[in-house]
């Protein structure tokens, strides 16, 4: 397992429902913002929708683990960790994943037994009673530490650093994974987790499982013509309570998926290279989207797609005009983990139901 660490500011938004991969500029300025508010992380619940569109009925949060006996670990299994260690796990009866994607790559390959600890960004139930090692938006080397942990599991936008080489000083192997930021990047992401854990044959079954769950939803993509047969969508990243509003682009992660959803992603066709930029009203003129996606957290922190409409621009694209927004909940929305066919079936009946005719 190889990867490059993102870039050497650490990001102060709320680490739950933030999209992990702001590029450097867009990240000091959400950074800046979320500083002088004092962010805290947005309320639950189902975001408004219009009177003729009913919200979207979310999925129960749930993790479905791998049938059959849960697998035993193999080990000593030495990795290349993504920050250029290479770490040698001896056991793992007591995991700490720092982020909810790798939680829930544990989960499901079956070892959620020996996970001990979560962080706040783990929302599905099985993981609800855990002690959240946190301290609000970052890691906390002691609360970690307090529960002896065999391995800990961190991506390379887990920190602060200080915390990750505290852990790590204390001799408890720390193993980083490379972040998804394409769709091609989920089977990546579970075998490197099940490379570390010991369990190399329940990652292949649960790539296997994933993949064939993703590959029978997008069996369900309505529309595969030319780029203009399809419905163009902005992702919008909103956290009303700080005053942030960014639109993703190339390499936000919401790009593969609005893509294999049979979507355009209108950031990144009308022109933005960086991952998130913020948001203006030239920009969303530009990107046009006849559909804006959003988290749903992030929905109910501007109040709805009543508030949604009211952000400079975003009444004058096709969506804003229509009241086409499509929500996905904040905890699987960008995990690229085994229940991404869920995003994606949820994103494809959102982007596709009740499109206006062309021409009108």
């Amino acid at each position: 397992m190889t990867a490059t660490i993102r870039g050497p500011v650490r990001r102060r938004l709320p680490r739950g429902p933030v999209p992990r991969r702001l590029s450097h500029p867009a990240a000091a300025l959400a950074a800046a913002l979320a500083f002088a508010l004092a962010l805290t992380g947005c309320g639950g619940g189902t975001a408004a929708a219009p009177p003729d569109r009913p919200a979207a009925t979310p999925a129960a949060d749930h993790v479905e683990p791998l049938s059959g006996p849960a697998p035993r670990p193999a080990l000593p299994a030495t990795v290349r960790s993504a920050d250029g260690h290479d770490v040698t796990v001896r056991k793992a009866d007591r995991i700490v994943p720092l982020t909810g994607s790798l939680s829930e790559i544990v989960f499901s390959l079956g070892l959620g037994g020996r996970v001990v600890a979560r962080d706040i960004t783990a929302t599905f139930d099985q993981a609800e009673k855990l002690p959240v090692v946190t301290r609000a938006h970052d890691v906390s080397a002691e609360n970690v530490l307090s529960l002896k942990p065999d391995v800990v599991l961190a991506d390379t936008s887990t920190g602060p650093a200080e915390a990750i080489g505290q852990i790590r000083e204390a001799g408890v192997p720390v193993v980083t994974l490379k972040p998804a930021t394409r769709l091609a990047d989920v089977d990546t992401r579970i075998d490197a987790v099940a490379a570390a854990l010991g369990v190399p044959k329940a990652g292949d079954a649960l790539k296997a499982r994933t993949d064939e769950r993703i590959k029978a939803v997008q069996k369900g993509v309505p529309h595969g013509g030319a780029a203009g047969e399809r419905p163009r969508v902005a992702f919008l990243y909103l956290r009303g309570s700080a005053s942030v509003y960014l639109i993703g682009g190339a390499g936000s992660g919401a790009d593969s998926l609005i893509e294999a959803a049979g979507g355009v992603d209108a950031g990144k066709e009308s022109g933005l290279k960086k991952d998130f930029t913020p948001i203006t009203s030239e920009a969303l003129a530009k990107a046009a989207p006849d559909v804006i996606l959003v988290m749903r957290k992030g929905l109910e922190s501007v109040g709805g797609i009543d508030g949604l409409v009211k952000i400079p621009g975003v009444a004058q694209t096709p969506a804003g005009m229509d009241r086409r927004v499509a929500s996905i909940d904040d905890g699987v929305l960008l995990n690229f983990g085994p229940r991404t066919d869920t995003v994606l079936r949820s994103l494809i009946r959102q982007i596709h139901t009740d499109a206006p005719a062309k021409g009108k």
